[in-house]
């Protein structure tokens, strides 16, 4: 018979002793589970290989706080891992007298150690909360400005990697970190940009989202993610030449439900078409989505058509 996963691991337990097993077996120091764990199942995990258990979560938080550069992005990355960090303090061994805090810092000679941990990422999360509340009001204020000169908002959307800096760079003529590898762009980034039509828009290019985003990062991110939620029109762009295309626009659909954008007027963008061999692909994409165009960022095929059909989009904006 097939077991089923034990919630207690979120596996089977013979599946979970041969994963710990072989942990041990080749001394490795961290185990990551491709899911996101519980604070109680990561004990468990941890009590029974007796090394380190990291999950999917705190994995892209990793990434994300590697990849931060500005005030803005640090202080959303670490508020994201505070929250993270927060239930999972409470499931430390249980304290012992030992424990128990003294001087500076503590609040009685009964506070434990871990009641201080608490208090303190309670406390730094509070503050970072105050501080990005500050810097998303003095972004409501440039948007404010903004929106006087009656000018269009688009913003660039995709899964991670699927080109997005690189078409931002090719149109706007900017240098937005462009490399192949997750989350390389965290910061937003807006460029004035003229089409053919002579109409004058404002282009933001965006974090790339990814399939089961963490709820707090798209909570943290919320302040860079205004740019998306306050555009005139999304550009969806979708790496085509991925096996798991459909799959990532799927996952971008679901973040762009969660900022309850999902019915914002899009443009599908299928980028990387040079990378493309199978024949036909690319018609069966643009077939199952009509507002759709076709793009190699790189190489500037489907540019002219590409930079034609915002202008009709926006026309057609204008006249709703």
């Amino acid at each position: 018979t097939c077991s089923k996963p034990h919630s207690r691991l979120l596996a089977t337990g013979g599946k979970a002793d041969e994963i710990a097993a072989r942990a041990r077996e080749i001394d490795a120091d961290v185990i990551v589970i491709d899911n996101d764990l519980a604070p109680s199942q990561q004990r468990n995990w941890e009590s029974l290989s007796g090394v380190c258990v990291i999950d999917r979560e705190e994995v892209i938080l990793d990434i994300f706080a590697q990849h931060a550069t500005t005030r803005d992005g640090k202080l959303q990355v670490e508020l994201a891992q505070l929250k993270y960090l927060l239930p999972r303090l409470a499931q430390r061994a249980e304290v012992s007298l030992s424990r128990l805090a003294g001087g500076i810092g503590g609040r009685g000679p009964g506070e434990t150690k871990l009641e201080i941990d608490r208090r303190r990422t309670r406390d730094r999360v509070t503050w970072l909360e105050r501080e990005l509340g500050k810097l998303g009001k003095q972004r409501a204020n440039r948007r404010r400005r903004r929106g006087r000169r009656d000018v269009p908002v688009l913003s660039i959307v995709g899964y991670t990697n699927a080109g997005k800096s690189t078409l931002f760079n090719a149109i706007t003529g900017a240098s937005t970190l462009t490399e192949d590898k997750l989350f390389a762009t965290l910061d937003p980034m807006t460029r004035r940009l003229r089409l053919p039509t002579n109409q004058n828009v404002l282009l933001s290019d965006t974090v790339g989202f990814i399939r089961k985003l963490p709820h707090d990062l798209v909570d943290a991110f919320k302040a860079t993610l205004e740019e998306v939620i306050e555009a005139d029109l999304l550009l969806h762009v979708v790496d085509i030449s991925s096996p798991q295309a459909q799959e990532q626009i799927e996952a971008v659909n679901v973040v762009l439900d969660e900022l309850d954008v999902a019915e914002k007027p899009t443009l599908m963008v299928f980028n990387k078409i040079d990378r493309v061999t199978a024949p036909g692909l690319a018609k069966r994409f643009t077939d199952q989505y009509p507002n759709s165009i076709v793009v190699s960022a790189r190489s500037g095929e489907g540019f002219d058509a590409f930079m034609s059909e915002l202008g009709k989009q926006l026309l057609s904006l204008i006249h709703i």
